[in-house]
């Protein structure tokens, strides 16, 4: 496949700047050869004792006219040129980024986040010195020697040109050579810049952790291991780019000695004048550099185009969960008559296995909820309880079959219906560094009203009333500032607004005292009539309620019914019953 594929598009809608940035580069390159040709005129008048004072300054005068022109057409190539860049780096980061957020959450967990910044950063900038650095350069090294080498074969004749030039050969054996090695140089250096960024990212998440065991000592020789290794990687393109470039200058000041060397005797024996020879070193000058630049050229096109490479591997990748084709929208119920008696979600036997791994996580699940009842579902921590209610708003695929949302396979519902239609509030809280507001409404357009209302429900609205900035608090990088069950409560508000027609809870009250929780629930209670809900939950206290419980066991379901007649059992539920209020009996005692 093409390196380009993902950016080909970019490029071609920018080629009339493209265009118009080497029409002002050739103009640059123009007025740059008409410079010598100005002083060889200066100096075979000032040779033959011919050039008067009008003269020269007329000379001074027409040199500073090109350096004018060379100076407005060098603004206008670099700000148009660069302009395109940036404006491609514009579109192929946004279009990176839309593809990241199509992906499926297990991506993420399989995909080291460090890396993904890395490719979003560091990768992008490689592309776009490519796009523009590189261009630039690409086609000064095209053009100049082409140019040059004309002008010295008009200044200089044949002879002197060849003999001039012969070095020059050698310098593309030398590049070819250094292209060789560089690729794999290049790629290392990229990998080990995304760990870099890995290791530091994850620290500064766990510094908390780090702090608690008093494990600073350590995560600073992990990290200075991974420094290391990003040092070596680096040094070792350094060691190949300090090779390359004296090697190239060595071999390009060959063709100056040969110059001054062949130049000066024909100089001397009258087969050029002084003004020639002045004139052909000045265009063996502007050869040498582009012919010296495609060192750098090279270095530039190869870090792009591994940096490509990198960034087309991510796009590549296809979301694991995606619409199928014919999906159709959620059909929601209406709250009366009939509709409160269908079944808002159905397993029929499904089993469920991760991708990759043999053993079944979920085995045999068949169970109903109708709309507007409660499950509750509890089990041991590794049962499968998060695995069961992820598949829901498909955060996990389930097999063809085997579950329904009123009705309908799930697998031909469209995501953006299905996940509208849910509020979800995972086990594990995350909220964005911004205000309290904006984390419960998560930009989707909510009134203050339905926000504040949201905020009562999770009986977080008197603890948001004791902050100075109210509901415009900043709650920091994954709500530091707030206590764990703040977290929590908002996490729910945010889930709970717009009123879903399903939500899920899932373990999302561990943090909050029992008589928080239950004024949750009764409120949740009043919320949730008419609607559906299941949550998952290790208190007893939090489910007991529920219209039915089902306890799941190493991925089975092992009993099945109300609270009160699961304590009947004499099971699993029975005894985790009776721990519980073991353990609130001694809580009250002390």
């Amino acid at each position: 496949m093409s390196t380009l594929r993902y950016i080909k598009d970019l490029l071609l809608r920018n080629k009339y700047k493209y265009i118009a940035g080497v029409i002002f580069l050739l103009c640059v390159d123009i007025l740059q050869l008409i410079m010598p040709k100005i002083l060889e005129a200066a100096t075979d008048l000032l040779e033959t004792g011919t050039l008067t004072r009008d003269m020269l300054a007329s000379f001074a005068v027409a040199l500073v006219l090109v350096a004018v022109g060379i100076a407005v057409f060098r603004f206008l190539f670099r700000y148009t040129l660069y302009g395109v860049s940036r404006s491609i780096e514009l579109s192929f980061r946004n279009r990176l980024y839309a593809h990241l957020q199509r992906l499926s959450a297990n991506f993420f967990n399989t995909h080291k986040t460090g890396d993904i910044m890395a490719h979003v950063t560091n990768d992008m900038n490689n592309v776009t010195f490519a796009t523009g650095q590189g261009v630039i350069f690409a086609v000064d090294c095209l053009l100049m020697p082409v140019a040059s080498l004309v002008m010295m074969w008009q200044t200089g004749g044949l002879s002197l040109t060849a003999a001039s030039f012969a070095p020059i050969f050698v310098l593309a054996v030398l590049i070819f050579f250094f292209m060789r090695i560089m690729q794999n140089a290049v790629q290392k250096q990229q990998e080990a810049f995304s760990n870099l960024t890995e290791a530091a990212r994850e620290n500064f998440s766990g510094i908390r952790v780090i702090k608690s065991f008093v494990q600073e000592k350590h995560q600073i020789s992990r990290f200075e291991r991974v420094n290391e290794i990003n040092r070596r990687a680096n040094l070792r393109f350094i060691r190949i780019m300090s090779m390359m470039f004296p090697s190239v200058m060595l071999v390009s000041s060959l063709s100056f000695v040969i110059a001054l060397w062949y130049g000066g005797l024909m100089v001397i024996g009258g087969t050029i004048s002084l003004g020639e020879f002045v004139a052909f070193n000045s265009y063996l000058g502007m050869l040498i550099w582009p012919i010296t630049a495609l060192g750098w050229v090279a270095n530039i096109f190869k870090r792009g185009s591994v940096s490509l490479n990198r960034i087309n591997a991510l796009i590549d990748e296809k979301p694991e969960i995606s619409d199928k084709p014919g999906a159709v929208p959620l059909d929601i119920p209406g709250t009366t008559g009939e509709a409160a008696n269908t079944r808002a979600i159905e397993f029929r036997g499904l089993t469920f296995r991760y991708p990759g791994s043999k053993e079944a996580v979920l085995e045999d699940i068949s169970f109903a909820v109708d709309h507007g009842k409660t499950l509750a579902i509890v089990g041991r921590t590794g049962s499968g309880k998060s695995t069961l209610i992820n598949l829901i708003p498909r955060l996990l695929s389930a097999p063809e079959g085997t579950l329904f949302i009123n009705g309908t396979d799930i697998n031909h519902i469209s995501l953006s219906s299905l996940r509208s239609s849910i509020g979800f509030v995972p086990q594990e809280t995350f909220l964005f560094s911004d205000t309290i507001k904006n984390n419960i409404d998560f930009y989707r357009g909510f009134s203050m009203d339905e926000i504040e209302k949201a905020a009562k429900i999770a009986r977080l609205y008197d603890d948001i009333m004791e902050f100075p900035q109210k509901f415009d608090t900043i709650v920091g990088e994954r709500g530091v500032t707030l206590s764990g069950g703040q977290k929590q409560r908002t996490a729910i508000a945010r889930a709970v607004i717009g009123w879903p027609s399903i939500l899920i809870l899932d373990d999302c009250l561990s943090a909050v005292d029992t008589r928080t929780e239950e004024n949750i629930l009764r409120e949740l209670r009043v919320l949730m009539e008419q609607r559906t809900c299941i949550i998952v939950s290790h208190r007893i206290s939090a489910i007991k309620d529920a219209d039915e419980i089902i306890v799941l066991d190493e991925g089975r379901i092992i009993e099945r019914g109300t609270h009160d007649s699961l304590v009947g059992q004499k099971g699993y539920y029975h005894e985790l019953y009776t721990r519980q209020l073991l353990a609130d009996e001694i809580e009250e005692a002390e």
